[in-house]
């Protein structure tokens, strides 16, 4: 009774998860999985957008030029493949994530003995895509981002206050970084999604305490603008960061 009331709990977490998908326009596909040496190696990232195409999705390569349509990334899941050790038998799944990179949707594991790469990721991605295509996935007009912009609720005030008042981000600069909550302020992302810089909270709303590629600094905003401030050399470097909060 037991394991029936616990397999009926995890189908309902299931359903679920299918369901939420739907909130989303699109689907970004990485040119290059982690576990493999080169974009595009053995055809993965064009077999994944077209099994993604067969299953209902708008999907889009990382390095494509978007439409005003699809400008705001939260409104987008992003899709990454994952390779799990087998011996003699590839298995791959892909896991559907936010912009937050939250996974919202796990495929079930596809599975090949062939021993040509290209054939077995084919044929692993394949069957991966067949739990997927049983989401019978639909956007329903629903925003996914406004799920997702509900979660700096948790912060104090005066950072809320930050947020609103924050110079306003040009969302078709190709270097656009997107602000993700931590526990100390926020982590500013690509649309790889990367993150490129690490924000630090201070008793200033218009300032945080800043470190990008090692180097640590001040963000400031001025002039309606977000400026990242250092000292190279005893010179004080100030370089333009456009961001969204």
């Amino acid at each position: 009774m037991k394991i029936k009331l616990l397999l009926l709990t995890l189908l309902i977490s299931v359903i679920g998860f299918g369901q939420s998908i739907n909130d989303y326009k699109a689907v970004i596909v990485p040119l290059k999985y982690e576990f493999l040496k080169g974009e595009n190696q053995y055809r993965s990232a064009t077999m994944t957008k077209s099994n993604l195409v067969k299953a209902g999705f708008k999907a889009f390569y990382s390095n494509e030029q978007l439409s005003p349509e699809y400008s705001d990334r939260c409104e987008l899941l992003y899709i990454d493949m994952k390779k799990e050790s087998g011996f003699l038998v590839t298995k791959l799944f892909v896991e559907f994530k936010d912009c937050y990179g939250k996974v919202i949707y796990t495929s079930e594991i596809g599975k090949s003995k062939e021993k040509e790469y290209e054939l077995a990721y084919k044929e692993c991605i394949d069957l991966a895509f067949v739990s997927v295509n049983k989401l019978r996935y639909k956007y329903n007009g629903k925003s996914g981002a406004s799920v997702v912009k509900a979660t700096p609720a948790v912060v104090t005030p005066a950072v809320t206050t930050n947020i609103v008042e924050a110079p306003v981000a040009d969302m078709t600069d190709p270097n656009l970084l997107y602000a993700q909550p931590t526990e100390t302020g926020y982590q500013l992302i690509d649309k790889t999604p990367k993150v490129v810089m690490k924000l630090m909270k201070t008793s200033r709303p218009d300032s945080f305490i800043a470190i990008k590629d090692g180097v640590q600094g001040t963000l400031n905003a001025k002039d309606n603008q977000w400026f990242f401030e250092y000292y190279q050399n005893d010179k004080l470097v100030s370089e333009k960061i456009v961001v969204k909060f």
